[in-house]
């Protein structure tokens, strides 16, 4: 009787392990989500800079590649000793985030098409390896906007 024990409980370990299995495999997905997102008005009629932060709140890394907007072209910059270098691609990490900030990196609009204004809505979309497209509504806050403020 032993004997027959034995594998019954060798296969139910087996499948309570490939049913954790299953649940591990949905979390490891990258899951990005994008918050504080806004443009101070542009003082250029040519230049402008974007802030936001990326939340990955799945298991899997993911890598921002690239950003397009209808208002003229975009890239991201990370800032190194004080010095602002354009980069190709930004790692979000697991469970981690990927912040864009006034003195840090940030997104460079170029060549705009347009002056946005105060009050108005840039619509920016993000390209990321894992997630694919993400489409945010950017406002256009005054040119002395302080995000820790609201002011």
């Amino acid at each position: 009787m032993r004997r027959a024990v034995a594998p019954v409980a060798v296969l139910t370990g087996a499948l309570l392990l490939a049913g954790c299995g299953s649940d591990d495999a949905q979390d490891s997905a990258a899951e990005v989500s994008v918050s504080g997102a806004y443009m101070p008005q542009p003082v250029s009629d040519s230049m402008a800079a974007g802030y936001l932060t990326v939340t990955n709140k799945g298991g899997t890394k993911d890598e921002l590649t690239s950003v397009t907007s209808d208002v003229g072209e975009v890239t991201a910059h990370e800032t190194v000793d004080s010095s602002m270098q354009e980069v190709k691609d930004l790692p979000v990490p697991a469970h981690g985030q990927l912040v864009f900030k006034s003195g840090g990196n940030h997104l460079m609009f170029e060549k705009l098409k347009r002056k946005p204004m105060q009050g108005e809505t840039v619509t920016v979309k993000l390209h990321f390896t894992e997630s694919g497209t993400v489409t945010v509504q950017m406002p256009v806050k005054s040119a002395t906007y302080n995000p820790k403020t609201g002011h």
